[in-house]
């Protein structure tokens, strides 16, 4: 078996590397991941400028890109067959609408683009944080795909407690199949002055506190319960293609679907 890994984190990450050793006890492990941080990247190319690359030890390299550029970039060049995409581990949860912006899950995506099954792992950061409990449950995964597969066109999102979330349930190893939350986050635009009197701006605020439901990734991570979501690639919103045939559009007629 033959696996890629990259990350948003940048090759040199704790949970990029952990993984691969983890992953390395049952499968041919080829890395190629950004030189450096990456996160909130989404799913963005580099078509204007080359992509410089460096190999920084056995089947690992290092790339001057975004993860998507790595994912198609290993794909297509450094790591030709990978049976499977991981990305990750990523250093704090990629949960509900964060898929958005992700460059771990968008990695996992341009694989699934490519049809090549692929995993986002990402787990909570903080104090006493272990990536070994994710790279575990990475490694069992990894086999439960050589053997049972992925639909076309879908992966899977993984996120796994961090150390501020309550410990796991006492007894076997257990993981939750979820639905995505609605992890949100308090709109925020702080404006400051340089010292040569110009305004620059950050943009991006706090968490912002909601009662997930039970069935959504986020109230599984609250509950210390490794969270495992299934993503398709079709974004088309069925019921809407039920009821924009009756708008009305001045001027204009819809054609019924194919």
């Amino acid at each position: 078996m033959k696996l890629l890994l990259t990350n948003d984190d940048g090759v040199r990450a704790d949970g990029l590397s952990i993984l691969a050793s983890t992953l390395s006890e049952i499968a041919e492990v080829y890395v190629v991941a950004p030189d450096r941080e990456r996160s909130a990247t989404s799913h963005s190319f580099t078509l204007f400028d080359p992509l410089r690359v460096e190999k920084v030890g056995h089947s690992v390299w290092s790339v001057s890109g975004t993860p998507a550029d790595c994912a198609y970039l290993g794909l297509l060049e450094l790591a030709k067959g990978a049976d499977f995409v991981i990305s990750g581990i990523n250093h704090g949860y990629n949960l509900g609408g964060d898929i958005f912006y992700s460059g771990t899950v968008a990695a996992a995506v341009e694989a699934a683009l490519r049809g090549t099954p692929a995993v986002a792992m990402s787990m909570g950061v903080g104090r006493g944080a272990d990536f070994h409990r994710a790279s575990r449950f990475c490694r069992s995964l990894v086999l439960g795909l050589q053997k049972n597969g992925l639909p076309p066109r879908t992966l899977l999102s993984v996120n796994v407690p961090g150390p501020k979330e309550p410990a796991p349930p006492a007894g076997a190893p257990t993981y939750q199949i979820t639905r995505l939350g609605q992890r949100m986050y308090r709109d925020h635009v702080d404006s400051r002055t340089d010292p040569r009197g110009n305004t620059y701006y950050w943009i991006g605020g706090p968490l912002a506190t909601v009662n997930e439901p039970p069935g959504t990734d986020v109230h599984a991570i609250h509950s210390g319960l490794i969270s495992v979501t299934p993503l398709g690639l079709d974004l088309t919103h069925q019921e809407l293609m039920g009821t924009l045939p009756s708008w009305e559009v001045p001027g204009y007629q819809p054609l019924p679907s194919a």
